[in-house]
């Protein structure tokens, strides 16, 4: 399953360590962050619930950036 989430992130370093702290949430198999448009395109493992790894991949993305903000 395949979602896309509007971000809001300062620039595009940041921007890259959201999308690192996102790949590397369990129940993600691939994640990409555009800064230009500002979206996250996620693409989850099969049988997960998808907000519940954003809850998570979220909370990931406050460690690594704490100004950010992923809206679900």
């Amino acid at each position: 399953m395949k979602k896309t989430y509007k971000v809001d992130v300062d620039c595009a370093n940041c921007a890259n360590k959201m999308e690192e702290a996102v790949k590397n949430t369990e129940g993600v198999k691939n994640a990409t962050l555009s800064f230009m448009t500002l979206k996250l395109k996620v693409e989850f493992e099969d049988g997960v619930d998808p907000q519940a790894v954003m809850e998570k991949a979220r909370e990931n993305c406050k460690i690594v950036e704490d100004d950010c903000e992923i809206f679900l």
